[in-house]
């Protein structure tokens, strides 16, 4: 059945690529997905499946395989980020100020193939197939939390995700048995002082002073209160303040993440930020105003689904193609689907000769990932029904 598959797949791989390579010429960002949305349904339509919308832009179409048996889905991300591209491809965005620096385009080019092959085999499988195509995973509150409410998990038993991987050798596969991704949180804080003249310090609050004694506090979080062998970072991403060189401004702002793998490190981390924010701008007169954002909760993987994709990874692509990784602070709102549902998200790697990363403006993808990742997803629905029929 295996050698079978993969010469249907290889027989699909340049429309698999051309799919691919659409999705990349005209990327759209969180809930604006309009046309990305409006070429997928097109297509799943074209198999004969019913189709739903959901979360704006999101969709669900079903492959119904012979009577009785269960549900499975496979999910694919479909939003761009709002970058401008870099570089000379050929498909490069046509779309000033979005490009897919992610992966995402190849995900959904994915995601169409299986349900190509799958349509071609309904006979050949007990039970249902459900593609869920997914806006906005790069922007929180993200869109899969937004299908779950609106019904798009109903009826499903597992659900299948992966993630075209940089870091990862082309072809490869890396899971993690448990918590995989982090919560990725986000905070600001405004530190409120007293302007005035830079040659006359001693009349101000300086709110430059302080912000800078206040990113030296906040790291004692990671090094002083989370247990060293739980992974947690805290880290600042803008420092703002100032309009010209000799004037002491007013205020200055700052933004950050935290992540980790434990959402009881996130509350702590929240309460210790806080509370080191406000000190430290009592300790210099000032006063600090504080806001925090929860992100998607951990991505936290079934065990037992991780061990049956491993498995179905070793028989189909072969043994050599499972690496060992470690988890990543990235986070994934796929993870709010398997609060709901046992399932298991992957990596697949497709970084042979891709020098640019995830979210670089110049990123790309060794396409030749593409084809195998559709073998293995293509196998994960139909072995995953034989095994529950």
């Amino acid at each position: 059945m295996i050698e079978e598959l993969k010469k249907e797949v290889e027989c699909l791989t340049s429309q698999i690529i051309e799919w691919r390579r659409d999705f990349h010429r005209y990327p759209e960002v969180a809930f604006e997905e309009q046309k990305t949305s409006s070429v997928i349904q097109d297509f799943m339509k074209s198999l004969g499946m019913p189709v739903e919308t959901f979360a704006k832009t999101g969709l669900r179409g079903v492959l119904e395989g012979k009577p009785g048996g269960r549900t499975v889905a496979l999910r694919a991300d479909i939003d761009a980020l709002p970058l401008k591209e870099e570089g000379d491809k050929e498909y490069i965005s046509q779309n000033p100020g979005a490009t897919h620096a992610c992966g995402h385009d190849g995900h959904m080019a994915i995601l169409m193939a299986v349900a190509k092959l799958l349509s071609q085999k309904t006979e050949s499988f007990q039970g249902k197939v459900a593609f869920l195509f997914q806006p906005s995973e790069e922007k929180i509150p993200g869109g899969a939390r937004q299908m779950i409410d609106e019904g798009a998990l109903e009826g499903v038993d597992a659900i299948f995700g992966l993630h075209l991987w940089q870091l990862l050798p082309t072809g490869c596969v890396g899971i993690v048995k448990g918590a995989m991704m982090a919560q990725p949180d986000m905070f600001s804080v405004t530190v409120k002082g007293k302007g005035g003249h830079g040659s006359m310090p001693h009349q101000t609050v300086d709110p430059i002073l302080v912000a800078s004694h206040l990113v030296v506090n906040i790291q004692s979080i990671v090094s002083r209160n989370v247990d060293p062998l739980k992974p947690a970072v805290v880290s600042f991403g803008t420092v703002n303040g100032g309009t010209i060189y000799n004037i002491i401004p007013s205020e200055v702002s700052l933004t950050g993440t935290v992540r980790s793998l434990d959402s009881s490190i996130q509350s702590l981390a929240e309460g210790r930020l806080n509370e080191i924010a406000e000190s430290t701008c009592k300790a210099f007169g000032a006063t600090a105003e504080f806001q925090y954002e929860k992100g998607y909760p951990p991505l936290v993987n079934d065990e037992s689904m991780a061990d049956f994709v491993l498995d179905v990874a070793k028989n189909t692509l072969g043994e050599e193609k499972i690496k060992s990784i470690d988890p990543v602070m990235g986070g994934e709102d796929f993870a709010y689907f398997l609060q709901k549902i046992p399932g298991a998200f992957l990596f697949f790697g497709m970084g042979d000769g891709m020098e640019f990363p995830h979210h670089h403006p110049a990123f790309d993808i060794d396409e030749k990932a593409l084809p195998q990742a559709t073998l293995l997803m293509t196998s994960l629905a139909l072995e995953y029904l034989r095994r529950n029929e």
